[in-house]
């Protein structure tokens, strides 16, 4: 896609410019429209899929998250909705992220929105992405914290 292209053109420039040693940093957008395209690509194997929330939301703030619960745990053959909003300031601050589903979980707060004391959240790093929330969200259920906790009835939604 047309956000890969940019992206190689930009890394190649800065190689090309003798700027190996520094960073080179996406902007917002073209960042967004790479998380956009990895998720209308992506396969379920990984157990999450993301994508834009609304097609015609060319500021790539709202987004949608699945979450498949995980086998072995009290979340098994669930399927877990998730609002996402990347901010003006994204990825340089975390997403704000949301359950639309109801979860019993440590890191989950009594709206469904995922607590800012949560490691991956409070350690934001620029290069952590939608998809990587998601996996972490989606590892905590596995967690022994998680795990077996009662779940609410499925369906539930806040």
């Amino acid at each position: 896609g047309g956000a890969s292209f940019i992206s190689a053109t930009l890394v190649s420039f800065a190689l090309v410019s003798g700027l190996q040693g520094m960073a080179v940093i996406v902007p917002r957008n073209f960042r967004l429209l790479d998380e956009l395209e990895k998720g209308q690509k992506g396969d379920a194997t990984s157990g999450v899929s993301w994508g834009l929330d609304r097609s015609d939301d060319i500021t790539l703030t709202s987004w949608n998250g699945t979450i498949f619960g995980p086998l072995g745990t009290a979340f098994e053959n669930r399927i877990y909705s998730l609002s996402i909003e990347c901010g003006p300031s994204y990825p340089d601050v975390p997403v704000q992220i949301k359950f639309n589903t109801k979860i019993n979980m440590s890191c989950v707060g009594p709206n469904g929105a995922i607590k800012e004391q949560w490691p991956i959240l409070q350690r934001w790093k620029r290069d952590c992405t939608i998809e990587h929330v998601l996996l972490a969200l989606r590892q905590e259920m596995a967690s022994a914290a998680n795990r077996r906790l009662p779940q609410p009835a499925e369906g539930d939604s806040y």
